[in-house]
């Protein structure tokens, strides 16, 4: 048996790419899958449709970029389960412009959904892990927060203070069964990527030495390593699923 199974894991952004893998990887390990979600007939078609497979994912709808909707999607999940043990803060949005066009809505539209995010969740389930004694808080950073991209000042600085974040509030939990860790993933084959047209693909690919984009999987596999026991020891850390692209 998984040492997952039972577990209860919400997934901010669970109905995308890369959150829906994770969401899958989970719920094969065990766990009691939430996801939120903002496109309520989007997510209510991504439940039925991962029920007809076999799997009973529960949906709530938040803004993870407002503090009250936060607590309000906490107190609705702590009354049908006890505590989340598993919280992979997935969720965000992209307002790409050149800096000298970027608006100020642009700007705290992506730091609000990338980051500020990270403080609206994940400070509604921390005091749940800290009695309990265990917890594993997972978050989804980006390529793009290490090494900068053209045209993302906004999406590149949340990802970047993302991992701050991650090791802030690693020290504060070590001592409580609590491990917080940042997965930044590079280019990664989510329906997103590949309505780029390809010639772009191709340059992107040829710029990762692997010379191929990742698959969804790969990230929710690292995600499930994270959660699990054989990852008790590592809190803090800023894993790279890049395929070489980036090696900080």
């Amino acid at each position: 048996m998984s040492d997952l199974a039972g577990k209860t894991a919400l997934v901010t952004g669970g109905t995308g790419g890369i959150g829906n893998a994770i969401c899958t990887r989970l719920s094969a390990a065990g766990c009691n899958v939430i996801t939120t979600y903002r496109n309520r007939e989007k997510a209510e078609q991504w439940q039925r449709d991962h029920a007809e497979a076999g799997r009973d994912f529960s949906i709530i709808d938040c803004d993870v970029g407002d503090y009250a909707a936060c607590q309000s999607m906490a107190e609705k999940i702590l009354a049908d389960h006890p505590r989340v043990d598993i919280l992979v803060n997935n969720a965000g949005l992209t307002r790409d412009k050149v800096f000298l066009k970027m608006t100020p809505g642009m700007w705290s539209d992506v730091i609000s959904a990338d980051l500020d995010s990270l403080f609206n969740v994940t400070h509604q389930f921390v005091p749940g892990m800290v009695e309990s004694g265990f917890g594993r808080i997972i978050n989804i950073s980006s390529i793009n927060g290490q090494k900068g991209m053209f045209g993302q000042t906004n999406y590149a600085a949340a990802k970047a203070g993302m991992h701050g974040f991650t090791m802030s509030l690693a020290q504060e939990t070590a001592r409580k069964g609590i491990t917080v860790n940042t997965i930044s993933p590079g280019y990664i084959a989510t329906e997103m990527v590949m309505a780029v047209p390809e010639e772009i693909r191709e340059k992107i690919i040829a710029q990762i030495p692997v010379q191929r984009l990742g698959n969804p999987s790969e990230i929710a596999a690292a995600v499930a390593f994270l959660c699990s026991d054989d990852a008790a020891f590592i809190t803090g850390a800023n894993l790279p699923v890049n395929g070489g692209q980036f090696m900080g």
